[in-house]
């Protein structure tokens, strides 16, 4: 019987119990890229990346990547394409993806309500001051245009000659603009108060003012990804709805991660909880009676001209989402 020294006893024994204590990183991981159609959103992308930091992504075997775009059209064409898995963005995209026939399904939301503002220039006073003016958005076709033209037709305004509607990308985009007097207001989420905290803008009003009913933000995934990684959509969002109970637990420590990622202060980070917390979802369930509000608003604003069936947008089987 071989002899074993009393050292490599040690070693071997030590080396076993650190392979059986220890989680399993980098090992067995599936590699996927979630996105968000924006960065500067605390409450589109605050849990994804805090589902990446707190390592939510690894505990479901994924080896996640998190991917921000410059709006909503651009991430619908990287889901479609299958370079994410995941996405997020406004829940127009959905209505808008359908009727143009691209295979896009809803799978939660992690925002109900509407939490986007409309930001102004300081010495903006009120909402007629912004007839003949321009309005920035991130992309034509993205939500943030769809909540313009409603704001305007909301103040009896003609949205195509009243005013103008500029795509101009990112926040930063949208504050440079602002500061160039390039436009004089903008449409934006939770970031508003971020920007008007700062004094570079201020929330002249809150969107749901336009939007009764509303779902600001939703998940989806494309048809393909349905059929081929059904287990892995699961996993993913139950990394970024792990996100958002933190968001809502542990706000504080949420506040310094998210704030190193977006390049905001953990203050301002704060201050944008305060308007979206109230709104966030913890299982992702989808109101089929809001959906069907809200596509009836989007065909009255001329946002989308055919009434397709609700159905069709959701993949329910993927909601409630379970912890």
């Amino acid at each position: 019987m071989a002899r074993v020294s009393r050292r490599h006893f040690l070693a071997t024994s030590a080396g076993a119990l650190l392979a059986v204590g220890a989680p399993r990183i980098g090992h067995g991981q599936t590699a996927i890229k979630v996105g968000t159609a924006v960065l500067a959103d605390y409450a589109l992308a605050g849990p994804f990346i805090v589902a990446v930091e707190k390592g939510f992504f690894r505990t479901e075997g994924l080896a996640a990547e998190f991917v921000p775009f410059r709006g909503g059209p651009d991430l619908v064409k990287a889901v479609i394409a299958g370079d994410v898995l995941l996405g997020a963005a406004g829940s127009t995209d959905i209505f808008v993806a359908r009727e143009a026939g691209q295979p896009l399904k809803m799978v939660a939301t992690h925002t109900e309500g509407n939490h986007f503002t409309l930001n102004v220039a300081p010495e903006i006073q009120a909402p007629i001051e912004l007839k003949g003016k321009t309005i920035g958005v991130t992309r034509v076709g993205a939500t943030t245009w769809v909540f313009a033209r409603m704001f305007a037709k909301a103040q009896g305004w003609d949205p195509d000659h009243d005013i103008k509607i500029a795509g101009l990308g990112g926040l930063d985009a949208q504050l440079a603009a602002l500061a160039r007097k390039e436009i004089h207001a903008f449409v934006w989420g939770d970031g508003g108060a971020v920007t008007q905290l700062e004094g570079k803008s201020r929330v002249l009003m809150r969107l749901d003012a336009v939007t009764p009913k509303w779902i600001s933000q939703i998940q989806y995934v494309s048809e393909d990804a349905i059929k081929k990684n059904a287990e892995q959509i699961r996993k993913a969002m139950k990394a970024v709805f792990g996100g958002v109970r933190f968001m809502r637990d542990q706000t504080a420590d949420a506040a310094e991660i998210i704030a190193k990622k977006i390049n905001w202060k953990p203050e301002a980070v704060l201050a944008a909880h305060k308007i979206s917390s109230p709104l966030f979802s913890l299982d992702g369930q989808v109101s089929m009676e809001v959906l069907r509000t809200m596509q009836d608003i989007l065909i009255e604003y001329g946002m989308i001209k055919k009434k397709l069936p609700i159905e069709e947008h959701v993949a329910r089987e993927f909601f409630p989402v379970r912890m």
